[in-house]
């Protein structure tokens, strides 16, 4: 039963509350019918998420079951965490509050009644993270792509994955789920997104660099018409132009597309096509067959190989192992933890390439040390140790 004006200012004065104290327009909250806790669940957003949804964007919540669900917006990732409030929280549709109240509703008393559409006593929190990409290159090598098969071999769907399947099962939103296929060079054949083998990728790679050679080519000036020309007999045109663009930097000079290939990158390619086939390998001896193994003309250097590659300077003689940022866990706590079982002491120098992906925006690498290891010096050196972590 509706309350009337009279009652509520009856019920004012026997609570001794001042009515001048109040605000003039006053709810009179009654529940509709058959609302429960689970007919709606409530979500807090930032303003940067209101603008989004009012300007009739989209939000999606992404995750398999036996993931944690993750909200995505058109370029940003969040974590979903429920909230618990003290406070019953209602929702009452078309319910203005004081500052939407304009002067003439309040220049006198007045009872407007609304009815209670939900209620809870939790909402959704969100908080910014990183992108759950581990899992992308995972699918995507159920199938690599290894150039031009048997005819009707193709055909198979099998292990493919279309964009909208990518995003039906990656934790990212579509921004960072594009940056990402950039990144490991995947490139989309008929439809699916593929990555390539990888030697299939350097065979590529060679043909464009001993085409550079017997041609007399700058690397800063590597045409993609000739190019495509002359090794569109070898592979397909499509496949050549996507290695120019993994390796090298599309730009125009007078109507001419060009590539100039990045030297750090092939470089990069040619250390990991060597040790991949070995646990280690010896240091001195790699660098000599490293850039025996590159283009002449380019010089090889162990910073080209930051995230990839790992020197071990204690050992006897000293030696390299690969050892790939991409492969190691994506939780903070548990990349800490592979790390220190597999090293013990890490020099800031070393650990910072494999723990670099995992700092926020205003986050940086040594508060990141700081939380998850502790500082030790031996032999005058600063080294890093494991602190006894626990998840939280």
């Amino acid at each position: 039963m509706s309350r009337t004006l009279e009652e509520v200012q009856a019920t004012i004065q026997i609570a001794k509350l001042k009515e001048n104290d109040l605000q003039n327009t006053i709810h009179c909250l009654t529940f509709g019918e058959s609302v429960s806790s689970g007919d709606y669940c409530l979500m807090e957003l930032d303003d940067t998420l209101c603008k989004h949804i009012e300007a009739g964007k989209s939000l999606v919540i992404r995750g398999d079951q036996d993931e944690r669900a993750v909200l995505c917006s058109e370029d940003k990732t969040y974590d979903l965490k429920i909230a618990d409030t003290s406070n019953l929280l209602l929702l009452v549709p078309g319910c203005l509050t004081p500052d939407q109240l304009t002067t003439d509703n309040q220049a006198s008393s007045q009872l407007v009644h609304s009815q209670i559409w939900g209620f809870s006593n939790s909402y959704w929190e969100l908080r910014k993270c990183h992108p759950k990409l581990k899992k992308l290159k995972r699918l995507l090598m159920e199938n690599p792509y290894e150039g031009p098969g048997i005819s009707g071999q193709e055909d198979v769907t099998e292990g493919k994955y279309t964009m909208g399947d990518l995003l039906e099962r990656i934790q990212a939103s579509e921004e960072e789920l594009e940056a990402q296929l950039q990144t490991i060079h995947a490139c989309e054949v008929n439809g699916y997104w593929r990555l390539l083998d990888f030697d299939y990728e350097m065979k590529l790679l060679g043909h464009i660099t001993q085409l550079v050679d017997s041609e007399s080519w700058s690397f800063s000036k590597v045409p993609l018409r000739v190019s495509l020309e002359e090794l569109g007999r070898l592979e397909p045109q499509e496949m050549i132009e996507h290695s120019l663009n993994c390796y090298g930097r599309r730009y125009t000079d007078n109507d001419e597309v060009l590539f100039a290939l990045n030297e750090d990158k092939v470089c990069r390619a040619t250390a990991q096509m060597l040790l991949q086939n070995a646990a280690k390998f010896n240091l001195a001896e790699f660098q000599e067959v490293w850039q025996q193994s590159v283009p002449d003309g380019m010089g090889t250097r162990l910073d080209q190989l930051k995230s990839l590659a790992l020197v071990d300077r204690s050992s006897k003689p000293e030696t390299i192992s690969l050892l790939r940022v991409e492969d190691l866990p994506e939780d903070t706590l548990e990349r800490f933890t592979h790390l220190f079982t597999m090293r013990q002491k890490w020099t800031e120098e070393d650990i910072t390439p494999y723990i670099q992906d995992l700092c926020g925006e205003k986050q940086t690498t040594g508060a990141l040390l700081t939380k998850y290891a502790r500082l030790s010096t031996q032999n005058g050196m600063k080294v890093f140790n494991s602190r006894r972590l626990v998840a939280t």
